[in-house]
């Protein structure tokens, strides 16, 4: 059974491991090598510990014996930005990314967030609008650790 709820700092080494390998099998062919290879490098900062532990959700599997985190998801519930929804390629195409996303749009419905902006990937644009979101022009995002992506700005007007 998967189930979503608020991560804790003893997710982090979860998320963080899903994020890259979530980049690199499911980033390829939209971004070049060399970029992949600079959003992936490294080990997790202290910074991302204590975002993971401040505003990140995951998605947990759980049957009679383990437990395992196969999805992150990121809401910053004073500006309505989306941001890190990464599944484990193991999972992809099971509608765990739909699963966290409708979390997310509760959980901004709850605070009384009523519109939802994210920038996507290339690669995951398709997935957004299939969920509502709208948005087609490219832009550029300047991550802190230096690198630059292209991207497409969304956003969602909730109900």
């Amino acid at each position: 059974m998967v189930s979503i709820r608020k991560a804790v700092r003893a997710d982090v080494t979860a998320v963080f491991t899903i994020r890259r390998r979530a980049i690199l099998d499911k980033c390829s062919g939209f971004y070049s090598d060399k970029q992949l290879a600079l959003w992936t490098q490294g080990d997790y900062s202290p910074e991302f510990a204590k975002d993971v532990a401040d505003n990140f959700y995951v998605a947990q599997l759980t049957d009679r014996l383990n437990s395992k985190v196969i999805a992150s998801g990121k809401l910053s519930l004073e500006t309505g930005v989306i941001d890190a929804i990464f599944v484990d390629p193991d999972f992809f195409g099971q509608g765990v990314a739909r699963s966290m996303l409708q979390h997310l749009e509760r959980l901004a419905l709850d605070n009384g967030i009523n519109q939802l902006s994210l920038d996507s990937t290339l690669n995951a644009a398709p997935f957004y609008r299939r969920c509502g979101f709208i948005g087609n022009s490219l832009s550029t995002y300047h991550s802190p650790t230096g690198i630059s992506l292209d991207c497409i700005p969304m956003h969602k007007q909730l109900k």
